[in-house]
C-alpha cells in the first residue's frame, strides 16, 4: 500500500502469460503526496469517461483524467512493489519530486474535493449522476458529502448515520444513492426536495462522534485496563443500577476477543433514519 493508484489494461491479457499484463499501464498520484510514506488510498472509482477518483486517508479526494498519469514507471527510481517486487521505501522523495514537472505551474493538477473526514475507517468514493456529474463520499462525522465533479463545489451534506459512513454507491440507471457504514442498515437516498438545501455552517467543526467504550479496545492490554476501570466503577454506590448492563457488555467484549483469538490461531496469525434529499 502506497500513494500511487495503478491503472491496468486488461486488453494485454494473454492465456500463455507472454504479455506484460501484470504491469501497470499508468500511475496516478497528486504531486504533493509523491514520496509521502504515510499516504494511503482507501477508495477508487473509474467513470465511463475514463476519469479516476482516488480517496486518501487523512487527506482529500482527487480526480484524475487520462492525461494526468505519471507514466510507466512514473520515474526511473520507482518500481512497483506489486509488479516488480521492490519496496517503495527505497525511493528517494527528493528525486521523485524533481523528476516530474506535473502540477508545478498549476496545469494538469488533479481536482480536489474537500470537507469530509477520512481518518477512522476505510472510506470509499464514487461518481454519481447519469453522466457522472457528481462525486460522493461518506465521512467520519456520519454524513454524506456530494460535490460537483467540475470545479469541486460542495453542494450537499446529508445527515446519514450516528457514526461513520464508509460507502456510497449510486444506482447504475436512476438518481438513487445507497449508503452504509458501521450501523446495521443500508439507506437509500433519492432527490425529491422542492427547494434547494443549504449547507451546514459547522462542517469544519464537526468531529467524529464518540463510540461505545467497546470500540476503543484494540488489544488485550486495552481489555485489561478496561476491566480494572469497570471494577472501580462497580464499587461506587451510584453505579449499582448500571452493573447488569456493564456485565452484558463485558461478556460480549470477552466473546469477541475469544473469537478473534480462535481465528488467529486457525489461520496463523466491525440507526437513525433521516428523511432527507439530494437537493
Amino acid at each position: 500500500m502506497d500513494e500511487f493508484a495503478r491503472l491496468y489494461d486488461i486488453r494485454k491479457y494473454s492465456w500463455d502469460g507472454s504479455s506484460d499484463f501484470g504491469q501497470p499501464a499508468d500511475y496516478f498520484c497528486p504531486q504533493h503526496l509523491i514520496g509521502n510514506g504515510d499516504a494511503g488510498i482507501t477508495g477508487l472509482s473509474f467513470s465511463d469517461q475514463s476519469e479516476l477518483l482516488v480517496s486518501y486517508n487523512n487527506e482529500l479526494i482527487y480526480l484524475f483524467t487520462r492525461d494526468m498519469g505519471l507514466g510507466n514507471p512514473p520515474f526511473p527510481s520507482f518500481s512497483s512493489p506489486i509488479s516488480m517486487g521492490s519496496d517503495t521505501s527505497e525511493v528517494e522523495p527528493g528525486s521523485i519530486a524533481s523528476s516530474s514537472s506535473m502540477d508545478v505551474d498549476g496545469k494538469n493538477a488533479a481536482q480536489a474535493y474537500k470537507g469530509h473526514r477520512n481518518c477512522e475507517t476505510v472510506k470509499g468514493v464514487s461518481f454519481f449522476g447519469p453522466r457522472c456529474e457528481y462525486v460522493s463520499s461518506g465521512s467520519d462525522c456520519g454524513r454524506i458529502f456530494i460535490w460537483k465533479k467540475r470545479g469541486g463545489e460542495l453542494i450537499r451534506v446529508m445527515e446519514a448515520d450516528r457514526d461513520v459512513v464508509n460507502c456510497t454507491e449510486p444506482h447504475p440507471h436512476t438518481m438513487a444513492l445507497a449508503s452504509s457504514g458501521i450501523e446495521s442498515d443500508i439507506k437509500i437516498w433519492t432527490p425529491k426536495a422542492i427547494e434547494r438545501a443549504t449547507l451546514p455552517t459547522n462542517i469544519g467543526q464537526v468531529k467524529p462522534k464518540a463510540r461505545g467504550w467497546m470500540y476503543r479496545l484494540a488489544s488485550p492490554e486495552d481489555l485489561m485496563l478496561q476491566l480494572f476501570s469497570l471494577q472501580r466503577q462497580r464499587t461506587s454506590p451510584e453505579s449499582v443500577v448500571q452493573n447488569s448492563v456493564m456485565d452484558s457488555e463485558l461478556l460480549e467484549l470477552i466473546l469477541s476477543f475469544n473469537a478473534n483469538s480462535d481465528v488467529s490461531s486457525d489461520d496463523g496469525g466491525d440507526a437513525a433514519n433521516h428523511d432527507d434529499s439530494l437537493g
